[in-house]
């Protein structure tokens, strides 16, 4: 069973200083995921702390710090900063393509790749996580039956393949180009 708010606490105070840097540091990285099983590592054995309790205590971490947490920017996703980013790339856009990817700290989201010729390669325009797509999308659109990021991702793809007169792709994952 899980540990209190009070127990927490408690043993969160008899943690050796060093321990304690590390899972903060974690925190303050927004990395939960690494914090949790630093907590799980060193209170599963001697403490019974399972990752249900491991997650309560980084939680508690994580309200501590509020605001002092790093958050990466924001990907702007209106057309004139996409079209600025755009005109930045090395070799001539041929198609913008959108895909999805996915780590450990963010879940999943979506890339927005302008794709290149003389020199071959792809250039990153946007990274839309779940926060950048609620951010853009009105209430009514947050509604779509399709996930936010991807209809954040439509658009802006969209919009940055209408403007440079090129195709726009978006692939879903496992899917070649």
């Amino acid at each position: 069973m899980g540990m209190n708010k009070a127990a927490r606490t408690e043993w969160w105070k008899n943690l050796p200083t060093g321990i304690r840097d590390e899972i903060d540091g974690y925190i303050l990285q927004d990395s939960l995921l690494m914090a949790v099983k630093v907590i799980t590592d060193v209170g599963l054995v001697p403490h019974g702390i399972e990752v249900g309790t491991a997650q309560l205590i980084a939680n508690d971490r994580h309200l501590h710090y509020g605001d002092q947490i790093a958050r990466e920017p924001e990907s702007p996703l209106d057309l004139e900063s996409l079209a600025y980013r755009a005109a930045g790339c090395g070799g001539r856009i041929v198609a913008i393509e959108a895909i999805w990817d996915g780590d450990t700290v963010h879940d999943w989201f979506v890339q927005l790749l302008a794709i290149t010729a003389d020199p071959a390669g792809e250039a990153q325009m946007a990274t839309i996580h779940w926060s950048t797509a609620q951010q853009c999308l009105s209430e009514q659109e947050d509604r779509h039956p399709r996930h936010p990021v991807a209809v954040a991702a439509e658009r802006a793809g969209r919009a940055l393949a209408e403007h440079l007169s090129v195709p726009f792709h978006f692939r879903q994952p496992g899917q070649a180009r």
